[in-house]
């Protein structure tokens, strides 16, 4: 079989991991896998904090790579020089086949709970069927977003009190049964969390036509097709509006959106926003300040914020 993708391991401060994850995302235009060098575990209930970690991406093999490589190693070099007892390693590329990276992320994917009902598990581990959690089947394949990074365990948490009723959720002007819109989807799994947890309509979208395939594949492995619908359509050919609106994408693309994410809310809806780093949070509370909403909640998670507004009635 021919080689199609190489991998790009680089070595990195703890402290730095959440900024060089985020380059690599942009780069790439994949998701990053990281690993901590002290445990080989992928619950992050697991994990004890290493001082130097693993953060992998992945790229196409083609005459594009060498530029690729040539970027990160100049960003590293660049934000390395605030790490003066850090000895720089060169990125390490692995050329895999297209079965390679079919399965060799698997071994990391474990079911993991979240909050206080759901969880989530890859389509080859078993759940104990007498458990009463809410059982949410992901496979992930190349699209980011299996509900353990931190951005998507807060949005899943979130969701879950706020279906959940809970305070400080509960808010006037709140309109049951929730319908929801998803923007930035990924695999689906906030979307599936959402239709699982009792909402009546799911319109979910990526610009990622892979994604988006993807997440069709995990709509119908959870039997929620009826209730979530997916695609790449445009936010702003998006119809109607919804109860909640939750956006898991970079600080700056939230802000940038802004107009269009609360003009898809309803009067006294609740507005999620995640994927935003902790050193970024400012960037969006201010760019969302001249918008009619009050801060629900910012909560965090390593170098993560989730963010939660409530729409004043009209």
């Amino acid at each position: 079989m021919d080689v199609i993708w190489a991998e790009v391991s680089c070595e990195a401060p703890a402290d730095m991991v959440d900024q060089l994850a985020e380059f690599l995302v942009t780069l790439s235009g994949h998701g990053v896998c990281i690993e901590n060098l002290s445990i080989d575990a992928f619950s992050l209930d697991a994990l004890e904090d290493a001082p130097v970690k693993t953060v992998k991406t992945y790229f196409y093999s083609d005459s594009s790579l060498q530029g690729k490589v040539a970027a990160i190693e100049a960003f590293l070099a660049e934000n390395l020089a605030a790490y003066p007892g850090f000895v720089p390693q060169a990125p390490v590329i692995t050329l895999l086949q297209e079965e390679d990276w079919t399965n060799n992320w698997k071994k990391h994917f474990k079911p993991s709970r979240i909050g206080k009902k759901m969880v989530i598990k890859p389509t080859w581990e078993e759940w104990d069927a007498a458990d009463d959690a809410i059982i949410i089947e992901i496979d992930p394949g190349m699209a980011f977003g299996t509900g353990t990074h931190p951005t998507s365990r807060l949005c899943l948490e979130t969701l879950e009190r706020i279906f959940f009723r809970e305070a400080p959720f509960f808010l006037p002007g709140m309109q049951f049964p929730i319908d929801l819109l998803d923007v930035g989807t990924g695999s689906g799994i906030l979307a599936i969390a959402a239709a699982k947890l009792g909402a009546s309509r799911v319109v979910a979208i990526d610009i990622d036509p892979e994604a988006v395939s993807i997440a069709q594949q995990n709509l119908a492995l959870n039997k929620v097709e009826g209730i979530v619908s997916v695609s790449s359509a445009p936010l702003g050919d998006i119809h109607g509006s919804f109860s909640v609106v939750v956006a898991n994408i970079l600080a700056e693309d939230l802000v940038r959106m802004g107009q269009q994410l609360i003009g898809k809310m309803k009067s006294g809806g609740l507005l999620v926003l995640s994927g935003i780093l902790s050193e970024k949070e400012s960037i969006v509370l201010e760019g969302f300040a001249p918008f009619p909403l009050t801060l629900v909640e910012t909560k965090q998670e390593a170098e993560w914020s989730c963010i939660t507004f409530h729409l004043e009635i009209s």
